[in-house]
């Protein structure tokens, strides 16, 4: 014999859990999903002929209050009953993962294929070649070795290759648009669309020299050797950069956006100003106006009042009707929570961080980690994290992730606490407004910041300008 203590979620709470995380577009599509699956759950805004005194008797009442005006146990046994109603578990049918679905245009590969196919080549070849093209990355890149594509093909497609064919095969491939796709790396993808290039200009010729003789020099931006090797002029090499500029690093991400309908940001919450004060709303697209159908309603009274002429199947009838009816209160008040939940913890974001808001300065944001929400709201942490990861708020100055107000604190000359976003901010502008051909070392930050109050190590100007996505100084150099 053992003991143990479990704490399990019941369906409805791990329903909630699932909404919350939703942002408002995914929403809509759950919800849509939901009343799809559940005839006995009804959008009043898709109802053209709904009568507002319908609408009195029929919408879900407050949580605790009796939806119904007869009992179930009047007409069905305990042994009717059908076990929903007693067990419970972890899983349901909200357990499997739904994304919104996105209209795709033709995708990056079906681009590559309808090209390949007016090649003149015969079928083994393009089937290989097909093969090649499914294994390029989202950036047009093959990061795979030709070798082991060779294996591959021979145990799970049993089509025999060479790497020999698939060289050649691949040369077909990067014939192919967009310019510079089936690339093995960033030089050869650069080359690919120089070489591509019609005019032969002589700023054209000298960066395909670089990128061919000299890319190790080039990427790491010691110019001094280039000039030196080449025996070339600044102006030269200027022209020529500006040529490689003119480039694209990720041929196949370019190819994808142009076919692809982007998903725009719907914000969550709508924060308003006016003189001084602040005004935070719920999207409207987060309180949709559900109901419980009428029909089933009414499909459960006309058994109660035949209940003693019912057989067996009646039986069978009514318990899958009141389960659709449960299932669709549950999720009513699932939404209800979500909108409560939401509101009351940004509010508590909105209150903590009211300097902020108002101004829309980055320096005026305070140190806030999940926990002071948390502690402020009445929830637990995870749930301040699923509303701040997925969500976001329209406000004067902008639609922002949520998460994005949550940052450490760190403490200045004066012993006052500022928050880490408030540090990266003056470590951006100081990068901004460095001599470019002369850029600051992560040294030269940590002595600037110094100046400005923030004493902070050197290692940590290196880990917040890695988090800007701030290449090392080195990098940064221009001519």
């Amino acid at each position: 014999m053992n003991q143990k203590l479990l704490q399990k979620l019941s369906p409805q709470q791990i329903q909630l859990m699932k909404l919350l995380q939703l942002p408002t577009i995914a929403l809509e599509q759950r919800i849509k999903e939901e009343i799809e699956s559940n005839p006995a759950l009804e959008d009043l805004s898709d109802s053209e002929d709904q009568e507002k005194e319908e609408s009195n008797a029929d919408d879900v009442e407050p949580e605790g209050e009796s939806r119904d005006d007869f009992d179930l146990s009047d007409y069905i046994s305990d042994d009717d009953e059908p076990s929903y109603k007693y067990e419970a578990n972890n899983h349901s049918s909200d357990d499997e993962e739904r994304e919104v679905p996105l209209s795709m245009g033709q995708s990056f590969q079906e681009m590559l294929l309808t090209q390949l196919g007016l090649q003149n080549i015969n079928d083994h070849k393009y089937i290989v070649a097909e093969y090649l093209i499914g294994n390029l990355d989202e950036s047009g890149y093959l990061s795979r070795d030709l070798a082991s594509i060779v294996d591959d093909m021979a145990f799970y497609q049993s089509i025999s290759t060479t790497e020999e064919e698939l060289q050649e095969l691949l040369s077909v491939i990067q014939s192919l648009d967009p310019p510079g796709v089936g690339a093995r790396n960033l030089q050869e993808c650069l080359l690919l669309q120089i070489k591509r290039k019609k005019r032969a200009t002589p700023n054209i010729v000298l960066a395909e020299i670089l990128l061919d003789k000299y890319f190790d020099e080039f990427s790491k931006r010691h110019y001094d050797k280039i000039f030196k090797k080449l025996e070339i002029n600044e102006d030269s090499l200027k022209g020529a950069i500006t040529e490689i500029l003119k480039l694209n690093p990720k041929p196949g991400n370019s190819a994808n956006e142009s076919n692809r309908s982007s998903q725009a940001v719907v914000p969550d919450f709508i924060l308003m100003s006016s003189d001084g004060e602040l005004d935070l709303q719920l999207n409207s697209r987060n309180a949709p106006e559900l109901k419980i159908s009428k029909m089933f309603s009414e499909m459960l009274k006309a058994y109660s009042s035949n209940k003693a002429g019912a057989d067996r199947e009646q039986k069978e009838a009514v318990m899958f009707v009141k389960q659709k009816l449960d299932s669709a209160k549950w999720f009513i008040d699932a939404i209800k929570q979500r909108q409560n939940t939401l509101l009351f913890t940004m509010r508590a974001i909105v209150e903590y961080q009211h300097d902020y808001f108002l101004t829309g300065d980055d320096t005026k944001l305070r140190p806030m980690i999940l926990k002071d929400i948390a502690e402020k709201v009445g929830v637990d942490i995870s749930t301040v994290s699923r509303v701040a990861n997925s969500k976001y708020i329209q406000t004067p100055f902008g639609t922002l992730l949520i998460k994005s107000f949550f940052s450490e604190s760190l403490q200045n000359d004066s012993g006052e606490e500022v928050s880490t976003k408030e540090i990266k901010q003056i470590l951006q502008e100081a990068v901004e407004a460095e001599d470019k051909k002369n850029p600051f070392t992560d040294d030269e930050l940590m002595k600037a910041l110094k100046t400005k109050g923030y004493n902070i190590a050197r290692r940590t100007v290196a880990k917040y300008r890695e988090q800007l996505n701030i290449p090392v100084g080195r990098l940064r150099r221009e001519l």
